[in-house]
């Protein structure tokens, strides 16, 4: 039986991007649909089910900002960004938006496919060092099951984007180790910084996820800051070593 291929939904204004990365994707396997506007993507997202959104930020109707905000209303799949502005802070607005990543115009398509792959590679991936064979983990109120990549924040669901929830697994498959932000980034999106605001992924992601699950995003208690190097998760205590901790109280 042959397998689905997966799809992704290109949007872009410019005709001549549209037809190169339909025809490069396609060739390396992908099934691709297109879209020239921001409200013709919102409607070929419902009508398409894509995989992965790749997504232009000047465009028509509605930019691609408004659209990524649109989908993540509703949607946790994986968009990455293509970005013209040369402003640093223009290209980070769309990760605080909920993009997972992000190209710099004019850019090899090459790269592109690297990080279409990339993201795919880790939403879809299963089984971290460190997790528990059960797959949940419990952290106070915060309950992670690495199974079926969902987080509770007691009875809530709390919706993380797939990259969201591969940096969470990955803080804690080894926590109370400290990441590098390149670390984190050759870890979870597949590539080494070429240019120092490339780390902004990193950051902007971290930002994301304490405030969704940290009680006070701006004095984190879960996921510490490490002065100098990175990024790290609260050592998670083994119910075995509470044990011992009572066992020597008494």
């Amino acid at each position: 039986m042959e397998s689905r291929k997966e799809k992704i939904l290109v949007v872009d204004d410019e005709a001549s991007i549209r037809r190169i990365l339909e025809t490069r994707l396609s060739m390396i396997g992908y099934e691709v649909v297109t879209a020239a506007d921001g409200e013709e993507a919102i409607d070929m997202f419902h009508h398409e089910i894509p995989d992965l959104v790749v997504l232009d930020v000047m465009m028509p109707k509605l930019d691609g900002y408004g659209v990524c905000q649109e989908l993540r209303k509703e949607s946790d799949i994986p968009i990455i960004m293509l970005t013209a502005l040369g402003d640093v802070a223009d290209r980070i607005t769309g990760l605080e938006l909920g993009a997972d990543d992000y190209v710099v115009k004019p850019f090899s398509p090459k790269e592109l496919e690297a990080r279409i792959r990339s993201v795919l590679r880790r939403v879809e991936r299963n089984g971290t060092s460190g997790i528990p064979s059960s797959g949940v983990i419990q952290i106070g109120n915060i309950r992670i099951d690495t199974n079926k990549r969902q987080v509770y924040k007691g009875d809530e669901r709390i919706r993380l984007t797939g990259m969201e929830f591969s940096l969470l697994e990955l803080l804690v498959g080894k926590s109370g180790e400290a990441f590098s932000r390149s670390d984190i980034l050759q870890e979870v999106w597949g590539y080494t910084p070429e240019r120092h605001v490339d780390t902004r992924v990193v950051d902007v992601h971290i930002s994301r996820l304490r405030a969704k699950l940290e009680e006070d995003p701006s004095n984190p208690e879960l996921i510490l800051t490490a002065r100098g190097t990175g990024y790290l998760f609260q050592r998670i205590t083994e119910p075995a070593d509470e044990e011992k901790q009572k066992n020597k109280a008494v």
